[in-house]
Order: C-alpha cells, then structure tokens, then sequence
C-alpha cells in the first residue's frame, strides 16, 4: 500500500516533466500567452515592478509593451493615451499637453516611472518619466 492515494498517481502519470513538459505546454499556448510571458520576465529582466502589483499613490518604475496609443483631451487640454501592458495587467499612461511624442506608438516597449493614480477603477501614470526600448530582439 501506497501513502499517496490513486487519483495523484495517475496524474502524475499523465503529466511528463522537464523539457517535453516545457514543449508541449509552449505548443499548446496561445500567442497571447506567449507574449504575456515573455513580457512577465522582461519584467523581472529589467528590475522593475509588475504592474498587478502597484497600488494607488505608489511611485514605482514599470516596463512593457504600448497597445494603443490615442490623443484624447482631458479638460480641454490635449493629452496624449497609451496602455501599457507588461503581462499581468495594463496600467494608462497619460502625457498631458502633447498631441504626439516620437516613438510612442503600439507595439513599442517601454520604462516608465512615476507616481501611480487610480482613476475610474484603473491604474493610471500621469506624465513618467519613460525610456524607449530597443526596436527589435535585444
């Protein structure tokens, strides 16, 4: 007689270990997955914090990738939207009086630092200070 009771053996069975585990669950992912992976660890990478891990009022340093960027007022005035996304959750980065700043656009990655805001449930930087990745593989 075993200690371990029959449903954990078999699952243990059925689930292979090591690089063909790593494989196939690379083969069975989603591209998103994959992309939201790989961005987690750029994450770690670079020293910065994971955005599902800023709360409100925090000055913090994060990292990721642009999906949208949009020009869009705020009273008024012209602010320039981008959501930035780095695998856990996306937080707005909003640059108040531009229209437009060379190289923001989707698809870009980058550093931003600054003190987060919580407006309208969601997680919001006003005017970081960022820094623009590489093009490309690095």
């Amino acid at each position: 007689m075993s200690a371990v009771p029959r449903h954990e053996k078999a699952g243990r069975a059925e689930r292979p270990s090591g690089r063909f585990r790593r494989m196939l669950d690379r083969l069975s992912s989603s591209q998103e997955d994959l992309e939201s992976q790989e961005l987690r660890e750029d994450t770690q990478a670079t020293g910065c914090t994971r955005i599902s891990e800023c709360s409100d009022r925090q000055i913090v340093k994060v990292a990721g990738t642009l999906r949208t960027v949009t020009l869009r007022p705020r009273a008024g005035v012209p602010a320039l939207e981008a959501e930035l996304f780095d695998g856990t959750e996306p937080l707005d980065v909003v640059w108040l009086g531009r229209r437009s700043i060379v190289g923001i656009e989707p698809g870009r990655r980058i550093i931003a630092s600054g003190r987060v805001a919580m407006s309208h449930g969601r997680r919001v930087l006003f005017n970081p200070i960022y820094e623009l990745r590489p093009l490309g593989k690095e």
